[in-house]
């Protein structure tokens, strides 16, 4: 991790840096130009100076230099010269190695010549002197052109080079002690019990890190909160189903001893019809019992957080519960109606007919022969609500915070049940951010449960 972002931080410093000797480099090089601009125009103006100079014929010709050409070569000795010839190119006076081809015209010719390892700046210009026609040569060992790769040499790239070698060793002290604090995280987490969920204090934190610490601290708070429904489950499931799954043992193995007893003629046992039935109720309580210890973890608002909400028909969900439960809501000559309005909400489709099945259950469980069960569902106001309404007993006002416990069931209930189906109900009505209702029935007689959806957020 270190050595990525140390890697990328050096490169994004050399860039700039390479960028401004770039620039740099361009800058000195327009400011050698500029300079070389100047030469030229300097030693322009020396020669007709220096044509002047010539004041007698020769061989060779007497010259009585111009101040400004004398103080030109004074100025720059072994990096001045001049040459005078005639129009056939021959030297009259001055450098032999500064004799050319002359020049066709007037116009000056300039020229860069290498000679003795110097680069020479010559102009060349025929003059009219009192020689006749002659043509003048004038050179200037000290280009600026030729000290321009010098001068970019140690004052461009050679700073430069220093400023990334030393970017180098500050990038890596500077990594190192910015991320201190993620590699301590590092070195925590790594120490950590693997059963240690607990979360990370985010003071110890900077404020650029604290959004990984918060985003950790959240991910722990939900491998908690699965590993303790987990927990909650087998506990549950094991207190719970130990006493049915024993007596069901105890019975089998009374029915096995009594068909293995002496005399017993084949091996065989008769069992009247209500040992049977008793058997079998005993295996679908144990059955719903474990269905339910199912659907109660699988509910657990705390590990649905994660799990993303779908569009959910309340209306065609409740259609659905009236012909699941209607056969056993006729077997007691119980009306069981419908009264729903289209209406969609934003939830978990499974959960939702999980909560419903066991309002709808319950309801048709605890209400006494040719009552009356309602499944209602609709709008009211900017809310969205299903509900099953009951003409049973009810439940005391003392009693229902209580009977949403696990477990939970009321003094003198009768029927079969093992008091999850309200506690499964609440926890579902949890994960939709929403709270269970318990409330009488029309006219104060049995039991109203409904759930209200929360209604669409304002901008």
């Amino acid at each position: 991790m270190t050595l990525g972002l140390r890697r990328r931080l050096l490169v994004m410093l050399i860039v700039p840096l390479l960028l401004l000797a770039v620039i740099n480099a361009w800058y000195e090089y327009r400011s050698a130009d500029n300079v070389a601009l100047r030469q030229d125009q300097g030693l322009l103006a020396l020669v007709p100076l220096m044509a002047d100079s010539i004041v007698a014929e020769g061989p060779p010709p007497v010259l009585l230099l111009a101040p400004a050409v004398q103080q030109f070569l004074k100025d720059g000795p072994g990096h001045a010269a001049y040459a005078i010839s005639d129009p056939d190119g021959k030297v009259l006076h001055g450098e032999p190695w500064l004799a050319a081809l002359p020049p066709t015209t007037r116009e000056p010719e300039f020229r860069t010549e290498e000679h003795g390892g110097v680069a020479w700046r010559i102009v060349r210009q025929r003059q009219h002197t009192v020689l006749g026609d002659v043509v003048v040569a004038l050179a200037d060992g000290s280009d600026p052109r030729q000290q321009w790769a010098r001068s970019v040499l140690f004052r461009v790239l050679l700073p430069n080079v220093v400023l990334v070698i030393a970017a180098a060793f500050a990038v890596r002290w500077a990594v190192e002690r910015a991320l201190k604090p993620l590699l301590d995280l590092r070195d925590a987490l790594e120490r950590r019990s693997p059963r240690d969920l607990s979360s990370i204090d985010e003071t110890a934190s900077p404020d650029e890190v604290r959004p990984l610490v918060q985003s950790l601290n959240r991910l722990f708070g939900l491998v908690d909160a699965q590993a303790e429904s987990q927990r909650r489950f087998i506990a549950d499931a094991s207190h719970q189903l130990r006493t049915p799954l024993a007596g069901l043992q105890a019975q089998v193995e009374a029915w096995a001893q009594a068909a293995n007893a002496p005399g017993q003629p084949g091996g065989t046992l008769q069992l009247p019809a209500e040992e049977v039935n008793k058997l079998r109720g005993a295996a679908r309580r144990t059955s719903q019992l474990a269905n339910q210890l199912l659907a109660l973890s699988r509910a657990d608002a705390r590990t649905m957080q994660a799990q993303p909400m779908q569009p959910v028909e309340l209306k065609a969900l409740c259609e659905t519960m009236l012909e699941t439960h209607l056969d056993a809501a006729a077997a007691k000559r119980i009306d069981l109606g419908l009264d729903a309005q289209p209406v969609q909400v934003t939830g978990h489709d499974w959960l939702l007919r999980e909560l419903l099945g066991n309002l709808v259950d319950n309801a048709v469980k605890y209400t006494p022969a040719g009552g009356s069960v309602t499944i209602r569902c609709g709008q009211r106001g900017t809310q969205a609500f299903v509900e099953v309404e009951d003409d049973g007993p009810g439940i005391a006002p003392e009693e229902r915070q209580r009977v949403m416990e696990r477990f939970y069931r009321v003094r003198g209930t009768q029927g079969e049940g093992n008091g999850l189906g309200l506690a499964i109900a609440d926890e579902i009505a949890r994960v939709h951010h929403a709270q269970l209702q318990l409330q009488p029935g029309v006219g104060g007689r049995g039991l109203r449960v409904g759930l209200s959806f929360p209604g669409p957020e304002k901008p």
